[in-house]
């Protein structure tokens, strides 16, 4: 046509880029897997204490308390314990196999910490009492603002062309 509008623009046949997410542990950043893996084992092994100590309070056969010589045996303890063990093993190897699995024990170490923090707040056996929720909202603000973090800061996207 003479005034112009017949032109059409060219057609890219390119389709849009699609940002694409990890599937399985092995698409995730082996220099990020160690932190997921501690995120994903820190709120697995918080749900799971909360659950074993409600199947002690509901005084369920075969579940009890860990005591030694009549001592209760609070399981921050064993949260300690396999914290220090990763510090010192994290000074010792840094592959990004041994990060993974370091990561898994430091986010089950912090799960057993946390979810008794109003205990080492208060040094009072809390836990089923009203002040015992400042555990719950620790563990559930850390789940949320860590598993965010790992969301917004992901450095790994691929775009498929």
């Amino acid at each position: 046509m003479i005034d112009g509008c017949s032109r059409r623009t060219p057609v890219s046949d390119k389709k849009p880029a699609r940002i694409r997410f990890p599937r399985r542990l092995r698409q995730v950043d082996p220099a990020r897997r160690g932190i997921v893996l501690a995120w994903l084992a820190f709120t697995v092994t918080f749900g799971g204490a909360r659950l074993v100590t409600w199947l002690i309070q509901i005084d369920t056969r075969g579940v009890g308390d860990l005591s030694a010589g009549g001592v209760h045996l609070h399981h921050y303890l064993w949260g300690i314990l396999l914290l220090a063990a990763v510090a010192i093993f994290g000074l010792v190897d840094r592959s990004p196999r041994t990060r993974s699995w370091m990561g898994i024990a430091l986010g089950i170490a912090l799960g057993l910490i946390v979810d008794e923090a109003a205990l080492l707040i208060t040094l009072e056996d809390v836990y089923w009492q009203n002040e015992g929720w400042s555990s719950i909202a620790i563990a559930v603000t850390l789940i949320g603002v860590v598993g965010s973090a790992l969301v917004l800061t992901r450095s790994g996207a691929t775009t498929e062309d």
